[in-house]
């Protein structure tokens, strides 16, 4: 550790090695931050909304990538989905697997995400929350989500442009910046802040994370039927019951919902297909 109480790293330390400790470290307060927990009820119907209707109701085995403590994995096997959730970050998948201890249908995996190394054609679907703007090499992970989906299988991405905030969203971002310097946040690991700034300084998606960015690469990694959905209603679930702090918090950035397929198989598709 530096004088100044940054951590410093060796010079084979990659990009990859510093994202992993981020996370680890943040792991300790995860479920403490707004927007990370999913309170049970009007906001879980809200964010699972996605998936049953991309889905349906007819059970499925679901990869959820970057599961981090298991907030989306209660979603997924409550909805009665067989599923298997992975994460690189062994700290995250201990408070996961203590939080869903002894759950049938449930396995949890630590590998990488935009490198699952798990066989071919092997889910109905892919679910992931905040994690394509992580990628080192997009590329990779969207040929390697394709490889191991089944025919006519969803890809389902909940994320954001955390970059900057949106132009309505402005006055939101002045208004906690000042409040944090007044009063910090705890759970927000404030400290980190300069971390996290420089890990997304060095990522593909260092410019932010949009619908009409991914849709492309997604559509050159071969996934059709590329379609946005609005997450204007899990902000407004999320914003239910919150003080001002965290009404605020579902202001400032541009988030979406993005839901694409794999080319259905010469038999047509491995599930029914249903619009959302």
């Amino acid at each position: 550790m530096t004088a100044d109480g940054s951590v410093s790293t060796p010079g084979n330390f990659d990009l990859r090695d510093e994202i992993h400790e981020y996370w680890s470290r943040r792991s300790e307060t995860f479920d403490l931050a707004f927007g990370h927990h999913i309170a049970p009820g009007r906001e879980a119907d809200a964010w699972a909304a996605p998936v049953r209707e991309a889905l349906g109701a007819v059970p499925r085995r679901i990869l959820e990538l970057a599961c981090g403590t298991g907030e989306v994995t209660r979603l997924l096997h409550d909805l009665g989905h067989d599923v298997t959730a992975l994460d690189f970050s062994e700290a995250m998948l201990v408070k996961a697997r203590a939080k869903h201890a002894g759950k049938p249908r449930l396995r949890f995996l630590n590998a990488d995400a935009g490198r699952t190394m798990e066989p071919d054609e092997a889910y109905h679907a892919i679910v992931c929350r905040h994690l394509v703007w992580t990628l080192t090499d997009p590329a990779c992970a969207f040929a390697d989500w394709l490889r191991i989906l089944r025919p006519g299988g969803r890809l389902i991405v909940y994320d954001g442009d955390w970059t900057k905030p949106r132009p309505s969203g402005v006055w939101a971002a002045r208004v906690l910046a000042l409040w944090e310097r007044l009063a910090p946040d705890p759970y927000y690991d404030a400290a980190m802040g300069d971390r996290h700034a420089a890990i997304m300084l060095r990522l593909p998606f260092s410019q932010g994370l949009t619908f009409d960015r991914l849709a492309p690469l997604l559509a050159d990694a071969g996934f059709v039927s590329i379609r946005e959905r609005s997450h204007d209603g899990i902000a407004r679930a999320q914003r239910h019951g919150q003080g001002l702090r965290n009404r605020m918090r579902t202001l400032v950035y541009r988030r979406f919902i993005l839901v694409a397929e794999k080319p259905a198989g010469p038999d047509g598709p491995s599930h029914p297909r249903k619009s959302p």
